[in-house]
């Protein structure tokens, strides 16, 4: 299984499609492993060679003492791309794994482009989780077992909706979570990162191609971060997806791809 290490931490990743065609990286969020992306692997693997992998402390990457830094898991991202041998590469990062791929293009000069997806810039003006989403998040009943656990810390970054209608894809997604997921120790050292991220005033240093896609109903990073982050970047475009919730990449993967394709494509 391909393996590569960074400063002693080992990092798992999987590559797909044609190996001689442009490269897509994609970083995920907080406490997710490597399944959250496969509503785009599966539409960009024909054209594309893709690339995901666990950020430390999720699923088969090695999880070190935390806390974490936003910079270490970006050097961590450097490292998966040395790794699979591409000089550059299209960064697709959703929530944390926006802010990893913030730090990443600040940091090193291997992006062709950059798409942002439900995530912050950080800072004094950004726009945090709401308590009544905190609350459901990290503060779970008792007598909740695994799966009830899961679903229930997830309700916020789903529409009623997509759950009530798609109970068998919800179903899915607890099974790759328990299979792949961080655990509670990597997920509270992640989390640490995402705390004291703050790129806001490094933002206008950022010259390539940015696209910026957030749901307008997201519960999790209310949509005025996209819209900040619009402002922050100078070179910019915003989507803004109605009623789309925090995961509105999962509920309206058809949409969200086809954007990014146009986006990547025109770039």
């Amino acid at each position: 299984m391909p393996f590569t290490d960074n400063d002693g931490v080992s990092l798992f990743y999987e590559e797909g499609g044609p190996t001689d065609a442009e490269t897509i990286v994609f970083v995920e969020g907080l406490g997710y492993g490597r399944w959250m992306w496969r509503w785009q692997r599966e539409a960009f693997e024909d054209d594309y060679h893709v690339v995901v992998w666990d950020n430390r402390g999720t699923g088969k990457s090695d999880a070190p003492d935390g806390p974490y830094s936003i910079e270490e898991m970006a050097s961590d991202l450097d490292a998966v791309i040395d790794a699979v041998g591409v000089e550059s590469a299209h960064i697709v990062g959703a929530s944390m794994g926006g802010m990893i791929a913030q730090e990443y293009v600040l940091d090193y000069d291997r992006a062709e482009t950059l798409s942002l997806l439900c995530t912050t810039p950080g800072g004094e003006n950004a726009v945090p989780t709401p308590p009544e989403t905190q609350e459901k998040m990290f503060d779970v009943p008792e007598g909740y077992d695994e799966r009830e656990e899961i679903r229930y810390k997830m309700d916020p970054a789903m529409t009623d909706e997509f759950a009530a209608e798609h109970d068998d894809v919800v179903s899915d997604i607890v099974d790759w979570r328990l299979e792949g997921d961080a655990s509670d120790a990597g997920r509270e050292a992640q989390a640490m990162g995402v705390m004291n991220f703050d790129a806001s005033d490094r933002l206008g240093e950022i010259s390539i191609p940015t696209l910026i896609a957030h749901g307008t109903a997201d519960r999790v990073l209310p949509v005025e971060n996209g819209e900040l982050l619009a402002e922050l970047l100078p070179h910019a475009e915003l989507e803004l997806f109605d009623g789309g919730p925090h995961l509105f990449f999962i509920e309206q993967a058809d949409a969200v791809n086809e954007r990014l394709r146009t986006f990547i494509d025109d770039a």
